[in-house]
């Protein structure tokens, strides 16, 4: 966890991990990660990282090591379903060195849940009760079937649907920092145009993340510029700048907010 020295503000960091072959593979597009990415920045995360890996123990183990060490929090989607390749809440099992067995809680959940909906919850099912020694489960209100958080990594379903009900259920337990804000100029000309100013504002201000975006729509080159900061009152004074910047090289504002 950083603290900014000259302001105080705390800088709440995490990490998601994308786990299976199906996302790697093309047949499967991820969905979750800006669902996550905005739901964080609502609370004062900054998401830092994103990694895709496939279904592997290994993978497993080395991604969310390298990333529970690095961030205050890390996500983690897919692998907790019921067929042999889920191999998930094995993996963080083994992450932590901490033995896996089916969870009383968990399985009272899904019992009753099978046995309302009047279909089988043969072994494979059970699977999904399988919760590693300490870990405290995450609601499913979809499927039943719950995540879980063991330290400070929440390992959560792939399915969209599923993986953004429980991410409400965690929301009010994360505990954010400084909120990032944007501003956004969209601009009737050429990145290359803007360039060099750019730069020397943002050595003017390393506080104030900018970006440039170029896009062509009907024909027309266009830039969207956004900055990013903490820091209100230098986003306000970097965003006033470079909209002079731009008014005095006559390009035509097209969006700014």
């Amino acid at each position: 966890m950083t603290t900014d020295t000259n302001s105080e503000k705390e800088i709440v960091t995490a990490a998601m991990i994308v786990i299976g072959d199906e996302i790697l593979s093309g047949r499967t597009q991820d969905k979750n990660v800006a669902h996550v990415a905005l739901k964080l920045s609502e609370v004062g995360i900054q998401l830092r990282e994103v990694r895709v890996i496939p279904d592997v123990e290994s993978e497993i183990i080395d991604a969310v090591n390298h990333c529970r060490e690095k961030y205050n929090y890390v996500f983690t989607s897919g692998g907790i379903g019921p067929t042999h390749d889920d191999i998930t809440a094995d993996s963080i099992a083994r992450t932590f060195n901490v033995s896996i067995d089916y969870h009383p809680e968990a399985m009272e959940i899904l019992t009753r849940h099978y046995e309302t909906s009047g279909i089988e919850f043969n072994e494979a099912r059970k699977r999904m009760a399988r919760i590693p020694d300490t870990a405290t489960l995450i609601d499913n209100p979809v499927s039943k079937a719950p995540g879980f958080q063991i330290g400070n990594v929440f390992v959560m379903a792939g399915v969209p649907m599923i993986m953004q009900a429980m991410m409400e259920s965690i929301l009010p337990t994360l505990t954010g920092g400084a909120k990032m804000h944007s501003r956004t100029i969209g601009a009737a000309l050429p990145e290359g145009k803007v360039a060099k100013d750019l730069g020397e504002l943002q050595v003017k201000y390393p506080d104030v993340s900018m970006g440039s975006y170029p896009y062509f729509k009907q024909g027309k080159v266009g830039t969207n510029l956004v900055l990013r900061s903490i820091f209100t009152d230098q986003l306000n004074t970097a965003h006033a700048e470079l909209m002079a910047i731009l008014e005095k090289q006559g390009a035509e504002i097209l969006q700014s907010e």
